[in-house]
């Protein structure tokens, strides 16, 4: 088990961190969520032993988890850490960068865990390519490789595929998360991606200005999220009224898809957006007191067209 107890850091002057607790069972896979600058890059690197704390301790397994003034080289060994630059070895090949830190005394096995990542990643065909000669999305799926290579106790990530495109994103996400639950490691991703966190973590931990606002399952950080911050960092919110629709005097905070067009006894909103996203269109629409609405519907509607909507 990592655990996490009232830790807090700061940088010079400025507390970064303030009292951030909680615990991972191994195998789990939590994903750390909030605002750019709340802390999720600091967070990362305290539990990986680059930061020595203010306040608190950190431990895995009960092994005390200890920074730099303790350590000599900094990091854990039963620990990876990738970090947002990527750190390969530029003149040297995919395949040769991935093996990098797996042992040449079984050199078949070595070779064949070499091919096991190089297909999980989708790289086979780039080998022996030199790093130098990627793109950054590359770079990035050939550093994912290599930070699991070895197989560590606990992975963390720090936006791990903000550089892959889009139509290789959701599959290698699945390869990767996978993988690392039949291998029973634990992983730990900071990310602002909502498929990144729903699909794939057994806990969220939300945090805000270095503290942290929630840590329970996705299903009760999304669906009872305890405030409109919560809710907005899993995509658009509206945050209406009761009153508006029938109900007590009390505000209500609830997702597009939540909102539904209906044919009678609705509450009356004119058209004031609509855009088309495949599945869907998300009409943006104004109550008769100004109060946008963000609403989802198969149905394509045009400026100024009204509708009826419940929630």
């Amino acid at each position: 088990m990592l655990k996490v107890s009232n830790v807090c850091f700061s940088y010079d002057a400025k507390k970064v961190l303030n009292n951030i607790s909680f615990s991972v069972n191994q195998g789990e896979h939590i994903a750390i969520v909030g605002e750019s600058g709340c802390g999720k890059s600091t967070l990362l690197r305290c539990l990986y032993g680059l930061y020595d704390l203010d306040e608190g301790e950190l431990a895995y397994n009960n092994e005390k988890i200890l920074g730099p003034a303790y350590n000599l080289v900094p990091g854990m060994d039963f620990m990876k850490y990738l970090a947002q630059d990527f750190d390969l070895m530029p003149f040297i090949t995919v395949a040769e960068n991935i093996g990098k830190y797996l042992s040449n005394f079984y050199k078949e096995e070595k070779q064949i865990r070499i091919k096991e990542l190089l297909d999980m990643v989708e790289m086979t065909p780039y080998a022996n390519v030199k790093a130098k000669l990627l793109s950054g999305g590359q770079m990035q799926r050939v550093a994912l490789a290599r930070a699991i290579a070895r197989e560590p106790k606990v992975l963390l990530l720090d936006e791990p595929f903000s550089h892959i495109d889009s139509f290789q994103k959701n599959r290698l996400r699945r390869n990767l998360f996978r993988h690392l639950k039949e291998a029973n490691i634990t992983c730990i991703v900071a990310t602002h991606d909502r498929e990144e966190s729903l699909p794939f973590a057994d806990k969220i931990l939300v945090m805000k200005a270095g503290e942290t606002l929630s840590y329970d399952t996705p299903n009760t950080i999304y669906n009872t999220p305890k405030n409109k911050y919560t809710a907005a960092l899993f995509g658009d919110i509206n945050v209406l009224n009761k009153k508006d629709f029938g109900g007590y005097d009390e505000e209500l905070i609830c997702y597009p898809h939540q909102v539904h067009i209906v044919q009678e006894n609705g509450t009356p909103a004119t058209v004031k957006e609509c855009y088309y996203r495949g599945a869907d269109y998300l009409v943006i629409a104004e109550l008769t007191n100004k109060q946008q609405v963000f609403v989802e519907t198969k149905k394509q509607f045009t400026l100024n067209d009204t509708i009826l909507i419940t929630i």
